[in-house]
């Protein structure tokens, strides 16, 4: 079949469609749809200033022009790699769509991207914040939430998703939706699940009727994540944390804390739901040296023969 004519490689119609592929059959979040929305609309609207209007007529120099563009105008370099991913999923879907006979994003490289350990709490100061001497509903709840943050290591999407139905406190395991719409069963661990059966038992003095969300706002809805940002940083200054708490410093300290204590790369992993071992490494201080060590005793065709 011909690679069809330019006339129907229109920017921004295909833009559309590769979105809707992504919603539909990829099934991403409505946040990572955003994301590429966001990176695609950018390219489009350079693509414009130099006078080019279709994704045909693109090539791996434009590419390059784009990149170094944003880069100059003092974008991160985190931001390029992912509008470059975002280029490259998109010609993919042209490709398979036989608009295109190549992928001209391929090839292009970002700016280094500088790799930061991430911040955590020690468990002394983990422990300290959770002691909060407040039986009020939302009190209840909040403690809930941060429990269950650094018990399971959830990310803030997936436990805003949480339903009732999730979650098994007799067997102590709930059930995660991730990314790329992938689920997994973590634990829960004994103080988080204490602090859920507290918060259901009033549960009720919030939630509207028909509401299936384990957590809820004032209004009985499922909880937004502007509230628990907004509760988590009071709760870093009623508590006298020694710094701003948010949803991935527990998940960070979730999973620093499970590694120092276990050495247990691939679990660690497993509970996170990293799809590659590279993102786990950045999550846990891992050193590259102990990063090997772990692969060469892990990995089964790491082992040298004879082993």
């Amino acid at each position: 079949m011909p690679v069809s004519t330019p006339r129907q490689l229109k920017l921004q119609e295909w833009t559309e469609r590769f979105l809707n592929y992504l919603r539909n059959e990829r099934r991403l979040s409505p946040l990572t749809l955003e994301s590429y929305n966001r990176d695609l609309n950018a390219a489009i609207l350079w693509l414009e200033k130099q006078q080019i209007d279709n994704w045909a007529k693109l090539s791996q120099h434009h590419i390059r022009q784009l990149i170094a563009t944003r880069h100059r105008q003092g974008y991160a370099a985190k931001s390029l790699h992912r509008q470059l991913s975002s280029l490259r999923s998109l010609f993919n879907f042209l490709l398979r769509e036989r608009q295109v006979e190549a992928n001209p994003a391929l090839g292009v490289r970002a700016p280094k991207v500088r790799r930061k350990l991430p911040i955590t709490l020690d468990p002394d100061q983990v422990s300290h914040l959770l002691e909060i001497d407040d039986d009020s509903a939302v009190a209840l709840r909040d403690r809930a939430i941060m429990e269950l943050f650094y018990s399971s290591g959830l990310r803030l999407a997936e436990l805003i998703s949480l339903n009732l139905s999730d979650i098994d406190l007799k067997e102590q395991m709930v059930e995660v939706t991730g990314k790329g719409d992938k689920t997994r069963r973590v634990p829960v661990g004994k103080l988080a699940k204490e602090a859920i059966q507290r918060w259901l038992a009033i549960r009720q003095q919030m939630a509207s009727l028909d509401e299936q969300a384990l957590f809820v706002g004032v209004r009985g809805k499922r909880i937004s994540r502007g509230t628990i940002h907004r509760q988590l940083h009071a709760w870093s200054i009623l508590q006298g944390a020694p710094r701003n708490i948010h949803p991935h410093l527990l998940r960070h300290s979730f999973a620093s804390h499970l590694l120092e204590s276990s050495g247990d790369l691939r679990a660690v992993q497993e509970l996170l739901g990293h799809a590659n071992i590279s993102t786990t490494q950045i999550y846990t201080h891992l050193d590259f040296q102990h990063l090997a060590e772990v692969y060469d005793k892990a990995h089964p065709r790491a082992k040298k023969k004879g082993d």
